[in-house]
Order: C-alpha cells, then structure tokens, then sequence
C-alpha cells in the first residue's frame, strides 16, 4: 500500500524512530540517550548537556521567519540542533544556515562579547544521500576561499549523514545506529534500546493521540494549500505535548 493512502492509525503502527514525530519524542523525553547519540555522531566525549528541548521555536521579530528545531540540547561551551530528515527538500544547506544563525541570537545575551558565543553544530540524519556524492558523512567549517587549510575559527559546523552509506560510518556503533534508523535488522545495546523506547511509544495512548491529531491537521492543510503545512501543525502539537 502507498504510504500517502494510509490511515493515521495505520502510519502510527508503521512508525519507526525515522518518524518525526517519534524521533523528537524519544529524545526529548531521554536526554541520556540524546547525549549518547551526540557522542557517536561526533566521536567525542560530552560531559554533560541540558535537557533536550524538541521543537524549540524561535521568532526573532514579527516579519521574521520562525523556526522549529527537531531536538536542541546545549552546555556552557556547545549548542546541538539533531534534525531528522526522510526526504531530500532541496534546500537543507540554507535551511542548516538559518538554524545556525537564529541559535547563535538564541546563545548570546544582550551585552554579552562574541567570543561568549558557543560551538554550533547544525546536525541532519538524512535517509537521502542530498549531495549525491555516496558520503556517508559531508561536514562543513567556514574556510578560505584563497588558502583551504586556513579556518575562519568561528566554531560552527554544518553536518549532513547520508544513512544510506551506513556501512561506510566510522565507527561500529555509528553503522548499527544508521543501520537500524533505515529500517534493517540490527543488534547492539544502544539500537536494542532505541527499539524498545520505541515499541513503548507505540503503547502510550496520549502520544498516539498528538500523532493521530497532528497528522489530521497537516492532511487539512495540504488540502488547502497551505505553505510549509507540517511546520504549522507541528507547532500545534508541540503546544499540547507531554
């Protein structure tokens, strides 16, 4: 059956940690997890990091063009935006630009030097390769245009996964996570408890609910013509969440 054609109740069923929905969930609701997660992504060791907050909205002005970010977690020295993505939209380098510029305003008190401003890393899971380049990894710093080994120093780092090159990631645990987020059989401690927050979330009735109603009112908005549709209705569920 076509995916479009499904039901609610049946894309719930369907679900995997791929969803958006459930992806911002889980991570959301365990911080432990999230900051697992950014140690493999990153092959580092992070301290500690706050509470993730799931689709944290910014709005800088009226006019301006807000924001939802699918998982921000931040320390004293680092800010971590982790989108998920299942398609290829045309436009993540820019919308990865945009993120980044609006975590900066949201990092930076009235007053406070530019140097107080954090490490930004812009992170998407893409389940597409959008460079086209069959990278499982492309990481971006700002550069010199004339000389390629001078930095611009200003710690921010763009980085897209292309899941499908899963067998190329660096590191084991990094494989058996992209691995399992395309949908494959795989056993290890982090996806074996990936998959049982999962399989939790299938059984709470109030997240079954906020899905089910989210996605009724993005259909609605598809219907009338309504531009960026999930984004709109992504808020309305983020209101109601928890």
């Amino acid at each position: 059956m076509n995916p479009v054609n499904l039901s609610s109740a049946q894309k719930w069923e369907n679900a995997t940690l791929a969803n958006k929905f459930l992806f911002y969930k889980i991570f959301t609701h365990n911080p432990d997890m999230c900051k697992h997660l950014l140690e493999i992504l990153l092959h580092v060791e992070i301290e500690k990091i706050t509470p993730p907050q799931g689709e944290e909205t910014f709005d800088v002005d009226f006019e301006a063009h807000g924001i939802r970010l699918d998982v921000y977690v931040k320390n004293e020295t680092e800010a971590y935006d982790l989108e998920m993505q299942t398609v290829d939209t045309k436009e993540l380098p820019k919308r990865a630009r945009y993120y980044q510029g609006l975590m900066d305003v949201d990092n930076l008190k009235k007053g406070e030097p530019y140097d107080r401003l954090p490490k930004s890393y812009v992170i998407f899971l893409c389940l597409e390769d959008i460079f086209g380049k069959e990278m499982p990894v492309y990481s971006f710093q700002n550069i010199c245009a004339e000389k390629s080994d001078l930095k611009l120093g200003d710690e921010t780092y763009k980085i897209f996964f292309n899941a499908q090159k899963y067998d190329k990631m660096l590191s084991e645990e990094e494989r058996d996570f992209f691995k399992y987020l395309t949908g494959a059989a795989v056993k290890s401690d982090f996806t074996d408890k990936l998959d049982k927050l999962v399989s939790e979330a299938k059984h709470n009735a109030q997240w079954r609910h906020q899905f089910m109603t989210w996605e009724q009112e993005v259909q609605i908005s598809y219907r009338n013509g309504v531009d960026d549709g999930i984004e709109q209705e992504i808020q309305k569920l983020v209101e109601e969440k928890d």
